[in-house]
């Protein structure tokens, strides 16, 4: 009998969406009912007169939080937003949610009490019902598991696949907050190793360490869209970084990409923060991630729109495929080609 002399591949490799392609490769779609299945921001579903649209998330202790200063009030709430704004990227609005998660005995029920309350305020929030889940133990850290359940008219579906050429790039609020609260964070937690009797210091840094800590789901953009009539041709929420998901962007609808470095938005607070730092503010926004903004595409026609809405910022436009995926330098003419280079699971 031969023997397999094949090493085995490390998951490093071909990183997160890299081993989602591969292992979802061969799946085929089984039910008429099934609309769209893995390689988006959520599932759809078809029902009677909508489509029902479903995501889900799964948040590990010591890989997306650190309990040593992430309160559990917070967590509780920033693990029910992440999942409602992938239903919110689909153009959809965010129902139900389920809740699983697995503990370790060293979280006590008044711990889990907080927990929770954070979830219901998210729930109460954006109008969403908690229908169910599961509980278990955990043997490592805390695991969170939440399962967003949507809904939206067919003919208002937005999914990564539908920029064309010449389409305008938006995106909402503003970008690198989250990465560079968590920096701060992670500075502070340093310090206290160091010396536990020094007390943290997050003087100015409100803003940063909210966008980190107690995210928001852009339900306004959905709001705003259904109001001016407009239909994104594409959409992705912003969770692994600009550049990553420029490049998902690009990728699903088979064009390319040029964006403008000036007209990327930054906080005034993100800036400061990052120079403080030593790190470049662009940088943050494009490879940082956890904004959880919406990046969509629309067609030139709603420019006159667009241009001076301030829940948004036009950062440029869609090319054909064979120009790639680039950034024009701030003060230049000169392109930068994009990297996917976010948030790694």
């Amino acid at each position: 009998m031969s023997e397999n002399t094949n090493e085995p591949t490390p998951l490093k490799e071909i990183g997160e969406f890299g081993l989602i392609e591969r292992l979802t490769k061969n799946i085929e779609l089984k039910n008429t009912a099934t609309k769209l299945g893995v390689g988006d921001d959520a599932a759809l579903i078809q029902n009677e007169k909508s489509l029902t649209v479903v995501s889900t998330d799964m948040l590990v202790e010591g890989v997306h939080f650190d309990l040593l200063y992430v309160p559990l009030k917070h967590l509780g709430y920033k693990s029910v937003v992440v999942n409602l704004s992938d239903i919110y990227a689909m153009n959809a609005t965010p129902k139900q949610i389920t809740v699983s998660i697995a503990v370790s005995n060293r979280m006590s029920i008044e711990a889990l009490e907080d927990l929770y309350e954070g979830i219901n305020l998210a729930c109460e929030m954006y109008g969403v019902d908690l229908v169910g889940g599961d509980t278990t133990s955990s043997l490592s850290g805390t695991v969170i598991s939440i399962t967003a359940i949507g809904e939206v008219d067919e003919e208002k579906v937005v999914k990564r696949s539908g920029a064309k050429e010449n389409d305008l790039i938006c995106v909402s609020g503003d970008l690198g907050a989250a990465f560079a609260g968590l920096q701060i964070l992670e500075r502070e937690k340093g310090v206290f190793k160091d010396n536990e009797a020094m007390q943290p210091d997050f003087s100015g840094k409100d803003y940063i360490l909210e966008r980190q800590l107690k995210p928001e789901a852009r339900k306004d953009i959905i709001e705003y869209f259904a109001r001016e009539g407009i239909v994104p041709t594409s959409m992705i929420d912003v969770s692994d970084g600009l550049s990553s998901e420029l490049i998902h962007l690009a990728k699903a609808s088979e064009v390319g990409i040029q964006i403008y470095e000036d007209k990327i938005p930054l906080d005034p607070q993100t800036i400061n923060t990052c120079e403080e730092l030593n790190l470049n503010p662009g940088m943050a926004a494009l490879n940082g991630g956890e904004d959880y903004e919406l990046l969509f595409t629309v067609s030139i026609e709603h420019f006159e729109k667009l241009k001076s809405e301030p829940l948004l910022s036009i950062i440029g436009h869609v090319t054909d495929k064979n120009s790639g995926n680039n950034m024009v330098a701030s003060g230049t003419e000169s392109l930068i080609e994009l990297q996917a280079q976010g948030w790694q699971h």
